[in-house]
């Protein structure tokens, strides 16, 4: 995978952008990641997504903090990379960097060996993510439909 235009429009797909999901907690978030891209996938196991996801939060929260988080991970034999946008009913403890609960999540599963794309996708989620107005606009969608729009769409 060499395509350096890779961005947000490409890796989200409107089945994985899900619209106040009810989580309970930072491991539920990441079960419903897991069993969400396996739904759309089922060669791509659910436990070994869950297991990767809880491993790179073991070694330090994705939590950016202002109630956002992007957990990410790498995944063997993965072809592709798949994004997966959700915002919660209701706001959960993430252990973010500000102490501040999460509502609004997007999750980026990655290629093993797709080092840069990785990274390059991260910081344009940032970015996006840096803006409170966009992020507002996000946590007001009512349904996926509108989520997906919302956050494909390049704001004027």
């Amino acid at each position: 995978m060499s395509d350096t235009s890779l961005t947000i429009d490409n890796i989200l797909a409107p089945e994985l952008t899900l619209c106040r999901v009810p989580a309970s907690s930072k491991k539920r978030v990441l079960e419903t990641i897991a069993e969400h891209i396996h739904h759309q996938d089922e060669i791509l196991s659910d436990t070994q997504i869950f297991s990767n996801l809880v491993s790179r939060e073991r070694l330090g929260s994705t939590g950016i903090g202002q109630g956002i988080a992007i957990p990410h991970c790498r995944l063997e034999g993965l072809d592709r990379v798949i994004g997966v946008l959700m915002t919660l009913a209701e706001r959960i403890d993430f252990d973010a960097i500000d102490n501040q609960p999460v509502d609004l999540v997007f999750a980026l599963i990655v290629p093993k060996e797709a080092t840069s794309e990785h990274l390059e996708l991260l910081s344009q989620l940032a970015e996006k993510f840096n803006d409170n107005a966009f992020c507002e606009r996000l946590r007001q969608c009512e349904d996926a439909d509108a989520l997906y729009q919302r956050m494909t769409t390049v704001s004027t």
